[in-house]
């Protein structure tokens, strides 16, 4: 990896994905998580603060980034749980099959370069009846809108480290096996509205 995707591009990140009104999305998500979870896109370990300890026996934190996983690493020492690395991508989940209770998927599902993989693999590893709760930002549901996402998503891949704007999370999900149970959707305030308009809620 170049040094804007080890060292500027985790600050970058963390910063964006760090705002408030991003973490009340996390806020909704996050807490509901319980028994044996797996993380796909850890990044800095934003997140951590937000499990309830009470609910999780041990999380996995999937993150390719050497950059990211130096960045999280204070939170991750901080940890008030089990919480072991995994430094592949979300297209190799070294974990077996049906051992994970449930996934979480908080702004990430717009940087995995083979999404459907990914996808497939964390339907693999989650046992039947677990849930993956996600929020991701993805594709609006205003032509106009559209249309500027389409406009800047080249750019914005190169400089949001493969970032997406316009992937439909909901359909990239189904497509990949899931069935979505509950979902809700807005624009997130303070925000570009072509980065804003996000998914929230769980699959099974």
């Amino acid at each position: 990896m170049s040094f804007y995707d080890n060292n500027v591009l985790p600050h970058v990140i963390n910063l964006v994905c760090g705002s408030t009104p991003i973490l009340r999305q996390r806020e909704k998500i996050v807490p509901q998580a319980e028994g044996r979870v797996l993380e796909v896109g850890m990044g800095s370990g934003i997140n951590i603060p937000y499990y309830d300890t009470n609910k999780v026996e041990k999380v996995w934190g999937l993150e390719p980034s050497t950059g990211m996983r130096k960045k999280a690493q204070k939170r991750v020492d901080a940890a008030p749980f089990d919480l072991e690395w995994l430094d592949l991508p979300g297209e190799e989940i070294p974990l077996d099959d049906n051992s994970v209770d449930t996934i979480v998927l908080t702004y990430t599902l717009c940087t995995i370069p083979d999404w459907k993989a990914a996808v497939e693999q964390m339907r693999r590893v989650l046992r039947p009846g677990g849930k993956l709760l996600f929020s991701e930002h993805g594709k609006a549901p205003d032509a106009a809108i559209q249309v500027w996402q389409d406009r800047v998503n080249p750019i914005w891949m190169k400089l949001a480290g493969g970032c997406h704007l316009n992937r439909d999370i909901p359909v990239l999900l189904q497509e990949g096996g899931f069935k979505i149970k509950d979902l809700d959707t807005l624009y997130v305030p303070k925000t570009p509205k072509i980065a804003a308009f996000t998914f929230w809620g769980y699959a099974q």
